[in-house]
């Protein structure tokens, strides 16, 4: 009686052994700082990011054109197919876990004829039903779901990194469309100055108060401010048709027909908390897309592992059969059960080398893992300094440009009563044009700042429990 115990007691015990060969999930040794060494000048703000962040520039044009790119990006609508083939593949796999069933008919009639028999005619019809299923009893199949779950977790997490990215993507490039109109309207303002200028020359000059050189110096100034003008309406025109393509719009369909609702130097630019290194492995959709892929890599090992193991199918089947076409009237029955056990004797090393290859590519993931985190930690540190580098140099450029345009005014007045010569006016202006471009361009430098470190932190993402496994294991 002990005996007969003891063969089902070992079958159970050989059922649920599968989870014993899933090995467990590796994780990098990294020391994190406790605080990042950069921090943003004047930030004062004591929430984190939110999943909106772009509302906080303040610019209803900006937040309608973003909307628009998660409906229409070709990009972001590829990525989503991405995860719907990944939930597929889940579904294939997670079918193992049940049995196969095929039910077969066929009806027939042959009619035969030699000069030995003579002609015999035969005629059946049969009905079949059957059944297989492969018993997982080294956990393959269950190490196969977990593995596709972890990647159907990754691709998620794939999808929100390109959401971030598009939504940055689309912040800055409109910021550089505000840029350029307000760069072209600048170079357009100094074009003016220097044809009023000009006219200043020229009646001095007609007046014999100037010279020639002059004159020439005055006009070479003009044709250069009106040189710059067309390179930079073409810029406009370019950034316009980038915000159109990463939107899914074909060039010149866009809402950018109107004026901006508000010019580059009235946006908001937000104070952004970057909370603590530690918290970046939570709020980051890259890094948990590869910690996912890391748990999948590991379950790929326990999938690698059990084939090394035999493989115990059973196949029952049922059948009618009857001598009589398309009918099964008073019919034959068959039944059959059966059992098959597969072992693989030799392969030449070939099972042996796929699980070293499974441990391999997990340890090459493990290094991806812990290179993201490592990227992450500096493009954080990097977006912080140039947020305060950025911050110093708009307010010491702010000061510049005051001063600039004072000197451009005393220096057109002392030409005018014939205090200086020409060459301060030509002097003074060179030096308001180049401070005033440099402003706008700065004034970008700090929203293209702002976009990185919200990009930098996560854009407000944060995975679902404690970790990317948890969510891909479940």
């Amino acid at each position: 009686m002990k005996a007969r115990l003891a063969l089902p007691a070992f079958a159970c015990a050989l059922l649920f052994a599968g989870c014993s060969f899933t090995d467990p999930i590796a994780r990098p040794d990294l020391d994190l700082p406790a605080q990042w060494n950069e921090t943003a000048p004047g930030n004062s703000a004591t929430a984190l990011p939110a999943p909106d962040w772009w509302r906080d520039f303040a610019s209803p044009q900006l937040d309608a054109l973003i909307t628009d790119a998660f409906t229409g990006s070709p990009d972001l609508r590829a990525q989503g197919e991405r995860v719907i083939q990944a939930e597929l593949a889940l579904r294939v796999t997670r079918s193992s876990l049940f049995p196969d069933l095929n039910l077969s008919g066929n009806s027939g009639w042959n009619r035969s004829h030699s000069d030995d028999t003579g002609t015999s005619e035969r005629k059946d019809s049969s009905l079949n039903l059957s059944a297989s299923y492969e018993l997982d009893l080294w956990g393959r199949v269950a190490a196969s779901i977990a593995s596709d779950k972890a990647g159907l977790a990754a691709s998620r997490y794939d999808y929100d990194s390109a959401r971030l990215s598009l939504a940055a993507s689309v912040a800055v490039t409109y910021f550089q469309y505000l840029a350029s109109i307000e760069r072209l309207a600048i170079a357009r303002e100094n074009l003016t100055i220097a044809e009023r200028v000009l006219k200043v020359v020229d009646a001095r000059y007609r007046n014999g108060a100037a010279s020639a050189l002059d004159l020439s110096r005055q006009t070479t100034t003009v044709l250069s401010q009106r040189a710059q003008i067309e390179p930079l309406e073409v810029q406009v025109r370019q950034t316009r048709s980038a915000l159109d393509i990463l939107r899914g719009h074909p060039p010149g369909t866009d809402i950018l027909t109107q004026q901006p609702d508000a010019p580059l130097a009235a946006l908001n630019i937000p104070a952004i908390d970057a909370g603590l290194p530690s918290e970046l492995l939570l709020r980051r959709p890259d890094i948990a897309s590869a910690e996912a892929r890391l748990a999948a890599a590991a379950a790929n090992i326990g999938v690698a592992r059990a084939a090394l193991f035999p493989r115990i199918s059973l196949s029952a089947g049922g059948g009618l059969a009857s001598g009589l076409l398309l009918s099964l009237a008073d019919p034959a029955s068959t039944v059959s059960l059966s059992a098959a056990l597969v072992q693989t004797i030799f392969d030449a090393g070939r099972l042996g080398a796929l699980v070293d290859s499974a441990r391999s590519h997990e340890r090459e993931l493990l290094e991806n893992y812990r290179k993201t985190i490592l990227t992450s930690l500096k493009e954080v540190e990097d977006a912080l300094s140039d947020t305060a580098r950025d911050a110093h140099q708009e307010e010491a450029q702010s000061q510049i440009l005051a001063e600039a345009e004072r000197s451009l005014h005393l220096a057109e007045l002392r030409y005018r009563e014939g205090a200086d010569d020409l060459l301060a006016v030509l002097d003074a202006q060179r030096t308001r044009f180049s401070v005033q471009d440099q402003l706008a361009q700065l004034r970008l430098a700090r929203l293209t700042g702002a976009v990185n470190l919200y990009k930098a932190l996560g854009g407000g993402w944060q995975t679902e429990g404690t970790g990317a496994t948890d969510t891909a294991t479940r």
